[in-house]
């Protein structure tokens, strides 16, 4: 909080006969370069009338209320939009048995699904859930049921109304409180969470006061007004700027979080994230919390993705979303070097999914995603949401870079499962012990052949050892790694391996490409070649 200018309105009169020597001209000039510091805007005392002649006081009046902004509130904007914010009232029973029944010594008080990404989240950073803390082992009431809280705003007259997936997952019972402090029963329509959005229905009305969801993106530096339920006081608002866009907290491939400083707490989640226009920008989700509450980060779902989302499930309860079979990456500084690519854009395809669309359209791994439908791809997280963003069963062209030449590959989006079930893999646990193997020089790899150890299947060699002082170690080699190409050639062998980086020192590359094979899953390294 900015300290509150200094008012001068004693010293104006205190001063009075020394600005008695200051001519008409010369007070006017001062005053409108106070007013320019912002100080004026508290008001400067009127100078002593046998100071000046009413004309010329007249005159320096003038130009000062010319000059002089009035500080800008919120107040008006507030008055409009703050009516279509409700609080969200949820009672959670059965699920909270089970839960309870399955995790009877578990402290977590997570909303999130165990091992999901946005429980991890919450974990590290906490956020502005609609449970109260000690999800568990919190207050019950009767039957051991839980109450939480949270909040959302109507986007219809009818009452359909937008809030977090984790405010109402599992919920027995809705309940929203609207701004005139009436109660209303809701029902869940729908909820995403991938994207944490839900939507839901109040009962009982059909001329609520409703938000606009913007179709215009905000600019970093905006005004934001967060509206919501904090610790159950409704109706609260609190005011800031937006400090970032784009941002992923690892919440999934879809994160593009609108980043805000407007004091976001507990309670909040669901609530709507104003532009100074009284629309909805964004729906306020988490916050980044080392004590839990708000340090002036906080995380708001775009509305472009909000209105994508609620579309679909008020048509059908659900969300569909395209889908290609590719496990990407984001291609890294190294890894476009190694490629021999001008900019680090794009996604690397570290594996195609056997039988998806994009390896029935002969896509491979290491081929580069550059463009979807004419559209430049600037990263992995780009390519994730515009797929998303596209209907199962529709036709794209993909522009690929495969083995440094350039083409367009037509495919047709298959169905983004609801779950994506692991990959079966091999960890070092199942092979009965790693042997000595043999040293890939100024790499600090030992690598053997994938076929002479067990559970590490036929193709690559394994990785036997790694010198923790090496770049290896610092791209996160570790023993039990596969690696199954080396500058885009397969290896059997550590001769393969060496052959391969003298390949790619000869063709001048500061770095070489490797796949990888770790936990079941690929990916691509880029690891510095050492000179010499």
């Amino acid at each position: 909080m900015t300290d509150r200018p200094s008012d001068f309105s004693s010293l104006a009169s205190t001063r009075a006969p020394r600005r008695s020597l200051f001519s008409a001209r010369k007070f006017a000039l001062m005053a409108s370069v106070v007013a320019g510091l912002g100080v004026a805007g508290y008001g400067l005392s009127p100078a002593p009338h046998h100071v000046f002649s009413s004309a010329a006081y007249a005159q320096v009046d003038k130009q000062v209320k010319q000059q002089v902004a009035q500080p800008i509130g919120f107040a008006d904007i507030v008055e409009r939009v703050k009516p279509s914010v409700i609080s969200v009232r949820v009672n959670i029973g059965e699920k909270l048995a089970k839960d309870d029944s399955a995790n009877k010594n578990d402290d977590n008080d997570s909303p999130f699904p165990p091992g999901s990404p946005m429980e991890r989240f919450f974990k590290r950073f906490g956020g502005p859930d609609g449970l109260p803390p000690g999800l568990r082992g919190g207050p019950r009431g009767r039957g051991g049921q839980v109450t939480g809280q949270g909040s959302g705003f109507f986007i219809s007259a009818d009452g359909y109304a937008v809030t977090n997936n984790h405010v109402v997952d599992g919920a027995d019972k809705v309940e929203v409180t609207t701004d005139d402090g009436k109660t209303y029963k809701a029902k869940v329509i729908g909820t995403d969470p991938r994207t944490d959005v839900a939507l839901i229905k109040v009962e009982g009305g059909s001329s609520f006061p409703f938000a606009k969801l913007s179709d215009s993106k905000p600019r970093i530096g905006d005004w934001v007004l967060a509206v919501g339920n904090p610790f159950g006081l409704g109706g609260t608002v609190t005011a800031g700027i937006v400090s970032a866009s784009g941002r992923d907290i690892g919440n999934g491939p879809y994160d593009d979080f609108i980043q805000i400083d407007a004091p976001v707490n507990k309670g909040n989640s669901g609530g709507p994230a104003f532009d100074t226009s009284g629309e909805v920008m964004g729906v306020n989700t988490a916050i980044y919390s080392p004590s839990g509450g708000s340090v002036g980060i906080a995380f708001s779902i775009p509305a472009s993705t909000v209105k994508n989302v609620i579309a679909q499930l008020k048509d059908k309860g659900s969300v569909s979303r395209g889908w290609i079979g590719v496990q990407i990456q984001p291609v890294t500084a190294d890894i476009a070097d190694s490629l021999g690519l001008k900019k680090a854009e794009g996604a690397l395809v570290a594996e195609p999914q056997a039988n998806g669309p994009a390896a029935k359209a002969g896509i491979e791994s290491g081929d580069v995603i550059t463009a979807v439908n004419g559209e430049p791809v600037k990263d992995a997280r780009e390519l994730a949401r515009t797929i998303g963003g596209l209907a199962p069963g529709a036709a794209v062209n993909l522009n690929v870079l495969h083995k440094g030449q350039d083409k367009v590959v037509n495919l047709t989006l298959g169905q983004l499962p609801n779950s994506i079930e692991a990959k079966a893999g091999n960890d070092n646990t199942d092979r009965g012990g790693l042997k000595r193997g043999t040293d890939v020089p100024k790499l600090g790899l030992t690598v053997a052949p994938a076929d002479s150890v067990a559970g590490a299947g036929k193709d690559g060699v394994v990785v036997t050892e790694v010198d923790p002082k090496s770049a290896a170690a610092e791209r996160g080699f570790k023993e039990g790694d596969v690696i199954l190409e080396v500058g885009g050639k397969s290896v059997s062998s550590a001769g393969d391996v060496r052959e391969a980086i003298n390949a790619a020192r000869d063709g001048n590359k500061n770095s070489v490409l490797m796949r990888i094979k770790s936990g079941g899953s690929s990916r691509f390294v880029a690891v510095p070649l050492a000179k010499g």
